[in-house]
């Protein structure tokens, strides 16, 4: 993994990843050329721009979803058996990242749906 920035790291070529504050995890796009989606950036790496917008689904929120199983379903189970949840989670985050800053969509399922903060370093540790 190559640490580019403070808020922007390469785990390979063709990838990059930023840590997203509303999902509490990292989300990564893939660029240049090759196969699979890929996002345009703006090659900064303090004020990154992606296009299109970045949309991550989770859980029962993946397309194809067939109805078995999903982390909101393990995590009723666990506390209804007393146990702390996991902290994995049915998710959507939809998001444009311009010049530095992560416009969340009103589609996105956590807290900051709706509004637009600047990127965030990495927690200390994350990816060592």
């Amino acid at each position: 993994m190559t640490y580019l920035s403070k808020i922007l790291r390469e785990p390979s070529t063709g990838r990059l990843s930023f840590w997203c504050p509303g999902c509490g995890q990292p989300h990564e796009i893939q660029h240049g050329g090759g196969s699979g989606p890929r996002w345009g950036w703006n090659r900064d790496v303090e004020r990154p721009t992606f296009t299109p917008s970045v949309l991550v689904r989770s859980g029962h929120h993946v397309q194809g979803y067939d109805g078995g199983g999903c982390w909101c379903d393990l995590n009723a189970e666990l506390k209804a058996n007393g146990e702390e949840p996991c902290d994995f989670r049915c998710e959507v985050c939809h998001t444009f990242v311009t010049d530095g800053h992560i416009q969340y969509l009103g589609d996105c399922t956590h807290a900051l749906a709706g509004q637009t903060v600047p990127m965030v370093e990495f927690p200390e540790g994350w990816g060592c």
